[in-house]
């Protein structure tokens, strides 16, 4: 199933790259490679993550402390934000 990102979601992954590319030379490649292996897993296996609410679930990143929240829709899956663990919960909670 493709898998694909809200704007808004795409700007957090592309700062969060940017965060710790800036803390060390490699790393922001290292979080966008953990980033893609967590959406080819979602793309696999759709239902893998939890229900937090109505039909928003989450897939965690392995290696890093952030997360998809994500809809599965008729023809994609739609990931809604990427989402810190420990930043501002629900800030996402309007976007379709």
């Amino acid at each position: 199933m493709i898998v694909r990102l809200h704007i808004l979601a795409d700007q957090e992954l592309a700062a969060a790259a940017a965060f710790y590319e800036a803390r060390a030379h490699g790393l922001g490649a290292d979080f966008l490679a953990e980033a893609e292996a967590t959406r080819d897993l979602l793309s696999a296996f759709p239902a893998i993550g939890p229900v937090l609410e109505h039909d928003i679930r989450r897939i965690a990143f392995r290696r890093f402390p952030y997360s998809y929240l994500y809809r599965i829709a008729t023809e994609e899956i739609r990931v809604l934000a990427v989402m810190h663990h420990s930043r501002r919960p629900g800030y996402w909670t309007g976007r379709k």
